[in-house]
């Protein structure tokens, strides 16, 4: 069993740091891709609006993860972006984007 030390902790959390600007950058242009996708009238549309709205409010929209299943790998890899993105929430998902109250209301009208 590997016991850490404190020193591999604090190594572990400023290589976390120095990746956040990378983690951040590819985690906005993913959520910018994958809400137009949430917003059309498909099956991974569905998935898609589903998972944002999860990550919005999980208590109140539950997502099962094994949905993921269904999307193409393009979306599947925003995916993972955007919950790398949120595992640090600097501000959350919806005010990535203006009226992104408005806009978010509009998905829980469609896929709550």
């Amino acid at each position: 069993m590997h016991n850490k030390t404190l020193k591999d902790s604090f190594d572990e959390l400023f290589q976390y740091q120095a990746e956040r600007p990378a983690i951040r950058k590819a985690g906005v242009e993913a959520l910018v891709r994958l809400l137009p996708v949430a917003q059309r009238d498909t099956g991974q549309s569905g998935v898609i609006g589903r998972f944002l709205l999860g990550l919005y409010n999980g208590p109140a929209h539950p997502f099962d993860l094994t949905e993921l299943r269904r999307l193409d790998a393009g979306l599947f890899d925003d995916c993972i972006a955007v919950l790398r993105l949120d595992n640090s929430p600097e501000q959350e998902v919806h005010t990535y984007f203006p009226d992104g109250d408005e806009i978010w209301q509009d998905l829980r009208r469609v896929w709550a």
